[in-house]
């Protein structure tokens, strides 16, 4: 991918998909390539157009979204590129999710039955719902994976007050429900997902990409209450 050097630049990050741009540090420039990211691992081929449809899916929900709380994107002058408000950013990514599945399942099918201070009810199966969605946030790590953490050794560790955490996860819950309404319209179920936030002048902001398949999980709707009845649904 092309690097560019924008008038008024004063940082460039690249990241495992994007290529952001801060300009006057005031404005994020960030561009989404064709790279594909998993388990921290960039892989060597790229698919053709999938940064448009990352950027396009991102910024559709972001406005679809916009009711519930401010966020950073400004406008989308191309396909793959979105411009918008830099932030303070929260070093947390709140996680939220809807079933038992991935991280969570594994978790549970250790024994364990608390993950990142949250109980998990007794008698699940792989990917079934929970009773209400819950929150696991993690740190976000500069280097290396992720941490999970408590919502209680977030406040102890000043990584957001008791205050600013109950508007983060009031804010990460109902974007999730928006979320799950706008998935099943198209036949699917938002299963898991992570939402990052900043501060901009004392307002909290939510940042990045939200509710596209790099950040989060989806089950197709139709069949899966069977699936999951004869125990087909083997996804990890």
């Amino acid at each position: 991918m092309t690097i560019y050097n924008f008038p008024g630049q004063t940082h460039f990050y690249k990241g495992k998909v994007r290529d952001v741009y801060t300009i006057n540090d005031t404005q994020l420039v960030m561009i989404a390539s064709n790279r594909i990211s998993a388990f921290d691992v960039i892989l060597p081929k790229e698919i053709p157009y999938k940064g448009q449809v990352l950027n396009q899916i991102a910024a559709f929900m972001l406005h679809a979204t916009a009711d519930i709380c401010p966020n950073w994107l400004i406008k989308v002058p191309a396909a793959n590129v979105s411009i918008g408000k830099k932030c303070d950013p929260f070093k947390i990514e709140i996680v939220v999710r809807g079933n038992l599945t991935g991280h969570a399942w594994r978790t549970y099918a250790a024994g364990k039955r608390i993950l990142c201070g949250v109980a998990l009810p007794e008698g699940m199966k792989e990917n079934d719902f929970f009773p209400y969605p819950i929150i696991t946030p993690s740190t976000k790590a500069a280097e290396g994976h992720d941490e999970d953490i408590s919502a209680e050794e977030i406040i102890a560790q000043g990584l957001a007050t008791a205050t600013e955490w109950k508007i983060l996860s009031g804010y990460a819950l109902q974007l999730f429900a928006r979320g799950k309404e706008i998935a099943a319209k198209q036949g699917l179920i938002l299963v898991d997902t992570k939402y990052e936030f900043g501060k901009l002048n004392g307002e909290i902001i939510l940042m990045d990409e939200i509710h596209t398949p790099d950040s989060s999980r989806y089950f197709y709707a139709d069949g899966f209450e069977e699936r999951q009845i004869k125990g087909e649904n083997k996804y990890n």
